[in-house]
């Protein structure tokens, strides 16, 4: 047998292995998944939610924000100079 036999030979079983495989499925049917509703929901209340708490906070100190120079130091504890801090 050539090796083009070979090949024919198994490209036909190939051939007859999905055909019987698609013959035996049943029919698709598009529709969505019952989850997607759930992590729909939980994404947009999660934006809601998230949204009401960072409006509620108030970063400034009576409508000013309170700012000043601190000390910055490196790993070592050495002073390596100053920077300006607003909390």
């Amino acid at each position: 047998m050539s090796i083009k036999t070979k090949i024919a030979a198994a490209a036909l079983a190939a051939l007859a292995v999905t055909g019987s495989i698609a013959s035996t499925t049943t029919a698709a049917e598009a529709k969505q998944p019952g989850w997607v509703w759930g992590v729909g929901a939980g994404i947009a209340t999660a934006a809601v939610v998230g949204s009401a708490i960072a409006a509620s906070n108030d970063p400034y100190y009576y409508g000013y924000h309170r700012c000043g120079w601190v000390a910055q130091y490196n790993a070592f504890g050495q002073y390596v100079g100053r920077v300006r801090s607003c909390y």
